[in-house]
């Protein structure tokens, strides 16, 4: 008898603990926070309250680090990658913006004229993403029955969060303020339209915004070097050039999303559907606009402490209307820190100033004395040199050996550390100390000559009037938390990849990884239901 209430009572468990791994969310909740420094949320820890990061923290499995496999990551990469599961090479987004030295123009990466813009005259889609993402995979295994949707104060971490196949994604227009998507997804939402046309919208209510300190003065003493200051006092006036983009740079930007989720979670029935929904999140915790040479500053503890505030308010609709229990919460940020360094008058430290333009003129020179009389250097753009292709064709000469020419000559050069070509990585001969170059980097569109400057070493354009920045290419330390019902809370110390996160929620998702994807779902959720 004993034995077989034993096994009756393991067959219980056994079914009950099946239907629990079967179910799968009914909402994916993607919150990615663009500059998001894990440090900080340690050294803010003591002004936050017990429902927003800390909620995360002790609710979710924590991952103390993600790391990006290339360089020079920015928001448009990094987005790409963590919603493609993929690096640049794969997925093709190397950055927020493009340069062609045919039309002499910069252009952003998601530029694209075949589309036009509601509530904004840019032209974007996500035509230049080459990879699925979650949302897109979620759309294919449901038949087009899930909603997705991205909302984030940028275009780029809106498109790139959402994908190909989502309802819509949902930005902040730098011109006008409104909500702004493009007509390359079909449709805007009622409710969307509703907000952008009335009072509740951004332009109706901001002559009275003024970002002033959430806190008491003595409470914004985490970062011992911010200077001793009164408190801040911004004000935001309608119809300047550089409103729109401040106020976005400012807790409004974050509390602006919210708005817009809160109206997302009330009108759009998400979770209520038999194939699980998505929402990718977007928030932002860099400097204000034009302060990045002021990194120890109150403004940037009153960013986190009022961004508590908005995770904890956007936890708390997402339960009221959904209810977390039924909700998968992915929490991460973008693996860099925009921030330039001002050194005080008379202090030493190493380094120097590399010139492109000398550069370029240099190495055109040299090239010159080897082949002939010809302009054989395009230009110079974002650590890269062009070499002019079309000569080096007319002449018959050997594309590799040139740039192998060209790049023995660029490593004499004061400040430089390394030069990698463009055949080089093409041909796979790279090693360790430059595959970080191969993966951040697509060989459309790649410059001839990759150059890596030394620590210290700051890039001087030899522009009129442009102060040189010093900036740094550190990785930042960057958390990853889950939260899901069926998740035990724990913290796990090992660092993990950014292009493990996508396989990860898919798996939870029940659905394929994305179609560039290579890597596996993280072990520790992947085996804890």
């Amino acid at each position: 008898m004993r034995r077989f209430l034993f096994w009756l009572i393991a067959a219980v468990w056994a079914g009950s603990g099946l239907r629990a791994q079967q179910q799968a969310p009914r909402l994916v909740v993607c919150i990615t926070v663009d500059q998001l420094r894990g440090d900080y949320l340690e050294y803010f820890y003591h002004a936050f309250d017990e429902h927003g990061f800390k909620r995360l923290m002790n609710e979710g499995v924590v991952y103390h680090n993600v790391a990006f496999e290339f360089r020079n990551v920015d928001q448009a990469s990094a987005f790409a990658t963590l919603f493609t599961g993929a690096n640049p090479n794969a997925h093709g987004i190397t950055g927020r913006t493009v340069y062609s030295f045919e039309t002499l123009r910069e252009l952003p990466s998601l530029h694209d004229p075949e589309y036009l813009g509601n509530f904004t005259r840019d032209n974007y889609s996500p035509k230049n993403l080459l990879a699925s993402t979650i949302g897109d995979e979620l759309k294919i295994a449901s038949k087009g029955r899930s909603e997705v949707y991205a909302i984030a104060p940028d275009a780029e971490s809106a498109i790139l969060s959402a994908g190909h196949a989502a309802n819509g994604a949902f930005w902040i227009d730098n011109a006008n303020g409104k909500w702004a998507t493009t007509t390359y997804y079909r449709s805007v939402p009622w409710y969307v339209e509703k907000y952008n046309n009335g009072q509740e919208s951004l332009t109706a209510r901001m002559a009275g915004m003024t970002w002033q300190p959430a806190l008491a003065p003595d409470r914004y003493r985490a970062l011992p070097y911010a200077q001793e200051k009164p408190p801040f006092s911004y004000t935001f006036k309608p119809r300047t050039l550089d409103c729109f983009p401040r106020i976005k740079t400012s807790p409004f930007g974050n509390r602006e999303v919210n708005r817009l989720v809160s109206q997302f979670l009330e009108y759009g029935a998400f979770g209520t559907r038999p194939c699980p929904d998505m929402l990718a999140v977007t928030f932002y915790a860099g400097s204000f606009h034009g302060n990045r040479a002021e990194e120890y500053t109150a403004e940037i503890q009153d960013t986190y402490i009022q961004l508590d505030r908005d995770i904890a308010e956007l936890l708390t609709a997402i339960d009221r209307k959904v209810g977390l229990r039924n909700t998968l919460v992915v929490f991460t940020g973008t693996g860099y820190f925009e921030s330039e360094e001002e050194y005080a008058q008379g202090m030493q430290l190493g380094g120097g100033e590399f010139h492109p333009k000398r550069c370029t003129a240099l190495l055109n020179m040299y090239l010159m004395a080897l082949y002939g009389q010809k302009n054989w250097v395009n230009g110079f753009y974002n650590g890269q040199i062009y070499l002019n292709r079309k000569a080096v064709e007319e002449e018959k000469l050997d594309l590799a050996a040139f740039q192998r020419k060209a790049a023995d000559f660029l490593s004499e050069f004061s400040g430089v550390a390394h030069v990698t070509t463009d055949m080089t990585l093409r041909a796979g001969t790279w090693n360790e100390g430059t595959a970080d170059l191969q993966r951040g980097t697509y060989h459309l569109g790649r410059g001839d000559l990759i150059i890596s400057l030394q620590p210290g070493w700051a890039i001087d354009n030899d522009e009129p009037g442009e102060r040189v920045k010093h900036t740094r290419s550190n990785a930042v330390q960057t958390p990853l938390i889950f939260m899901a019902n069926g998740l035990r809370p724990q913290r796990i110390y090992r660092e993990v990849r950014a292009t493990e996160i996508a396989p990860t929620v898919t798996h939870l998702l029940r659905v394929r990884p994305p179609n560039a994807c290579e890597r596996i779902p993280l072990y520790e959720i992947s085996t804890a239901r």
